[in-house]
């Protein structure tokens, strides 16, 4: 039997791959996001600080309701988005 937590991480990887198939690699979605908040703030953001700060909106929303099961995992999902895009950009061949 899984344990709750098992079971979380389970429906998170399940949520990736479905947003994956939507969005892209997370690389070339943050990649578009941190090109449109760059040109609205007018200031460089990087694909992996786009992702970190997506993580950022959830621990704000965490803050209001910190047992919100969606933001709970929405958090843990972008920690992993995070560490993708991050080996992304770190890795040479990503068309940066």
């Amino acid at each position: 039997m899984k344990s709750s937590t098992e079971t979380l991480f389970d429906e998170i990887i399940t949520t990736l791959h479905q947003r994956g198939s939507v969005y892209g690699h997370p690389f070339y979605n943050h990649k578009r996001i941190a090109g449109l908040w760059s040109a609205y703030l007018d200031f460089p953001i990087t694909p992996h600080q786009a992702a970190l700060c997506m993580a950022l909106v959830k621990v704000s929303r965490l803050t209001e309701t910190p047992d919100h099961d969606d933001s709970i995992k929405d958090f843990i999902a972008y920690g992993a988005v995070y560490k993708t895009v991050l080996d992304a950009v770190q890795d040479e061949s990503w068309d940066q």
